[in-house]
């Protein structure tokens, strides 16, 4: 099944990864709507983010890790080009409100991969840090954009040991403490939009931070991390249930051409080892791999050059919102964290189990779900109850004037 995993990988990121390392990318990738200053970012970004563990991985003589190593060289090529100022691929983070997600992105993927990190050299990490700050001059609204604010401070904070500490740790705070709506859910800010932001954004992000905030010593951690390990874990549980014996996944929400991308939070749980207790590592592995395989096998889903189309399963343009670039499919990518699992780890060694939609439509024995209640309703959910009640106040007093 890793074989697969792996070969998924070279369909999907090659035909970037290649051309960027060309300094090509601008001149290859199709343009989809008028968002080409954006979609190069944005897609190397969310590659990154999606396979920088399995580049971070040890190599040894396998053939993987041959291909492990060349896509590591592709992969710092394509980052060089990017912040380099005299490449055809060069892009400006500073160029747009935009460059914030997809450098956010770019930046949660090197975190995860130290040896990627170092692998790049000083004189393209140094180029990169200064695109990185470009970003803090854009203020981000509050919903999931406060995250990108705060994991580019942690990337900072990590690597050039320059943070801005208020801005890291008010998207931290304004999720953790005023945003969660229950039962392993966040809100889009004070607002629950049920759509898939939990997977794409949330949770993840709001991990990744948290366990640099750990690693830095930074105060009130441990804290938001008691609370936000069991609501992660119990959204993760409801991923896990949300894929059908086929395969197949509820499609309600935007942004859903990131296609298997809804599967992030799910992913990361099993490369991070924080799975439930009642949820198997090789139950998940297979449940993954049916997804994988009900959208790669569908051709549709790349052109003839291969690079993604624009769809959640082939070419499906009318779904596609006004935000959404030639880039953003490339999203799909954060599936496949779990091969930055070592072959002999659980996720890849154990015999196949059953999921948990496969169990009960087989007729076989499987859990119960159960609601994550937390012990104790903290003055936050008193203040977004006044935050409601005022924004009320407000409409109502604002449908009462009188020209």
């Amino acid at each position: 099944m890793r074989v697969h995993w792996v070969s998924y990988i070279e369909k999907i990121a090659f035909p970037v990864l290649h051309a960027a390392a060309e300094d090509g990318l601008k001149a290859t990738m199709p343009v989809y709507k008028d968002r080409s200053e954006f979609q190069y970012l944005e897609a190397i970004g969310r590659i990154v983010c999606g396979i920088a563990p399995w580049l971070n991985l040890l190599n040894d003589e396998s053939q993987e890790a041959r291909l492990r190593k060349s896509y590591t060289t592709l992969t710092i090529k394509a980052i060089s080009h990017l912040v380099n100022p005299k490449s055809a691929d060069y892009v400006d983070f500073g160029s747009g409100l935009q460059a914030l997600v997809d450098a956010a992105y770019l930046s949660q993927g090197l975190l995860r991969a130290p040896n990627l990190w170092n692998a790049l050299g000083e004189e393209v990490q140094n180029k990169l840090v200064c695109e990185i700050k470009k970003t803090r001059k854009f203020k981000p609204p509050k919903n999931n954009w406060l995250l990108f604010a705060s994991m580019i401070e942690a990337f900072l904070w990590y690597y050039d040991d320059d943070c801005d500490k208020n801005r890291l740790h008010y998207g931290v705070k304004k999720f953790v403490k005023c945003y969660y709506i229950g039962d392993g859910f966040y809100g889009d800010g004070f607002d629950l939009s049920v759509d898939h932001y939990n997977s794409f954004v949330i949770h993840p992000m709001l991990t990744d931070i948290l366990e640099i905030m750990k690693k830095q010593e930074f105060k009130k951690t441990n804290l938001y991390l008691a609370k936000q390990i069991p609501r992660y874990q119990r959204y993760v549980e409801i991923l896990e249930r949300m894929i059908s014996p086929e395969g197949a996944y509820p499609l309600f929400g935007r942004t859903l051409i990131c296609r298997f991308g809804t599967f992030h939070a799910l992913a990361q749980g099993a490369f991070l080892g924080l799975l439930p207790k009642n949820m198997g590592a090789s139950q998940v592995r297979c449940a993954l791999n049916a997804v994988l395989k009900r959208h790669m096998e569908t051709d549709d889903n790349f052109d003839s050059n291969g690079f993604l189309t624009v769809g959640f399963n082939g070419v499906q343009n009318s779904m596609a919102e006004s935000y959404v670039s030639s880039g953003s499919p490339y999203h799909c990518s954060t599936i496949f964290l779990p091969l930055g699992l070592d072959k002999q780890h659980p996720f890849w060694k154990d015999e196949d189990l059953e999921w948990t939609a496969l169990k009960a439509f087989n007729g076989h024995e499987f859990m119960p779900d159960k609601s994550y209640h937390e012990t104790n309703v903290t003055k936050d959910f008193f203040m977004l109850l006044v935050y409601k009640y005022q924004s009320g106040l407000r409409k109502i007093k604002n449908s009462f004037k009188f020209k």
